[in-house]
């Protein structure tokens, strides 16, 4: 069969009925621009919500942890005999929560070439004092620098600049939860209480919100010279090393190898954070499943009108085949009338899809809570526009394939002897 031929028939068979052509070409176009749209603000939403924990989080932790000996002395006393040894009561070793040897850690750990960076970190408890009431609060003494680069620290700045923490001597970034407690703004000066009775004075550099309004009403920042002079500790006391790889998926592995090279309890990123993977796997399920059911829907939808295309032309489908058409050649026919439906239909879902993630983008998203999100977020990803399309055609072609089957077995003497 010639292709100019084949396509002005198909051309002639969809200008015929051009309301069913139009209607199955904008079930195509909604469908496709509701899976965009949806996707794109759904995904989006779930890179927000991954960033508040995800973005604050390092892939590994390494820390030491207040815990029991794993053998007590009785049991190495009778390690040769036979019997049981029960022992109640027991107590955690002795040992400060200093990783020790931690410039020759931070050293190993940036020579090797699976981590990205790493921002050695000094944690201790205090109280903010109000006046005559002491309220409890956890201080993080950090480089501002590697914590900006690492895990964008910058961004959840909502008052103040976070570099003058570096900057300025005896300082601190302030929670926003505890800096409405206390009535404190930037350049104010607070007094923090140690866990030994010690009172310092800080001064207030900004004001830090995570969005998680738990955390902001305890955690504040100073840098890492600070906090060890909050707790009489000398320059190479750490407490922490967080560490970022190149390659987020071999933490698991990395941690339990780093547990056993340096002898610290190492925390992977998979592990701390399990349920809210879970949460943000279900959501992006749920969002492929709705979309890729309206795509289904638009299929079921060009079947049914091009199956009473075939009912209503098959004196022309008979002529065609009475003049020398094949049975392949009208299957032909018919499926590419439904691709040009698909893919003029799943062309313009594609730009309707990315004009309604755009008109989203622009909306006003103003919360206390995220002082750094303006709009609503959406996630442009190229794989869901390309998604869209391969689907589109592949649903369209389907749609095509079983009513132009039968369009390929009619007899055209029985059609032409019963007209």
């Amino acid at each position: 069969m010639d292709l100019k031929l084949g396509f002005d028939i198909s051309r002639s068979l969809l200008l015929a009925r051009w309301r069913q052509t139009l209607v199955a070409a904008i079930g195509v176009t909604f469908s496709i621009a509701m899976f965009i749209t949806l996707l794109s603000f759904m995904t989006g939403l779930n890179v927000l919500l991954d960033g508040l924990i995800l973005n604050r989080t390092p892939h590994i932790l390494l820390y030491k942890d207040v815990q029991p000996s794993a053998q007590q002395p009785i049991q190495l006393l009778h390690k040769n005999k036979s019997g049981h040894d029960f022992v109640s009561s027991i107590k955690p070793k002795n040992e400060a929560l200093q990783i020790r040897n931690s410039s020759i850690l931070e050293k190993t750990l940036l020579a090797d070439n699976r981590v990205l960076g790493i921002a050695p970190k000094v944690s201790c408890q205090v109280f903010y004092n109000v006046g005559g009431i002491d309220l409890p609060g956890s201080i993080n003494g950090v480089d501002p620098e590697q914590e900006n680069k690492l895990f964008k620290f910058s961004e959840y700045i909502s008052a103040g600049t976070y570099i003058d923490l570096k900057n300025t001597p005896n300082s601190i970034i302030l929670g926003k939860g505890a800096a409405e407690k206390m009535l404190a703004q930037p350049g104010d000066v607070i007094q923090v209480t140690t866990s030994r009775g010690e009172a310092f004075q800080l001064k207030v550099v900004a004001l830090f919100q995570s969005g998680i309004q738990e955390l902001d009403k305890v955690q504040s920042y100073v840098s890492l010279s600070t906090a060890q002079k909050l707790l009489g500790e000398p320059k190479s006391y750490v407490t922490g090393i967080q560490v970022k790889l190149k390659n987020i998926l071999n933490a698991p592995a990395m941690a339990l190898e780093y547990k056993e090279l340096f002898d610290v309890e190492a925390l992977d990123i998979n592990t701390a954070n399990a349920q809210f993977e879970t949460g943000t796997f279900v959501r992006t399920l749920i969002s492929y499943a709705v979309g890729i059911t309206l795509l289904i829907v638009a299929g079921f939808g060009i079947y049914n009108i091009l199956n009473m295309m075939i009912y209503e032309k098959m004196d022309s489908i008979a002529i065609l085949k009475a003049t020398g058409f094949s049975g392949k050649n009208v299957k032909a026919i018919f499926i590419g009338i439904a691709l040009t439906i698909g893919i003029f239909g799943g062309t313009l879902g594609l730009l309707f899809g990315l004009g309604a993630s755009a008109l989203i983008d622009m909306i006003p998203f103003n919360t206390p809570a995220l002082p750094t999100v303006k709009t609503y977020p959406v996630n442009y990803d190229p794989a869901f526009y390309i998604i869209g399309g391969v689907f589109s055609i592949i649903t369209t072609y389907f749609a095509g394939y079983f009513p132009s089957r039968k369009a390929s077995k009619v007899d055209p003497v029985v059609i032409i002897r019963g007209k």
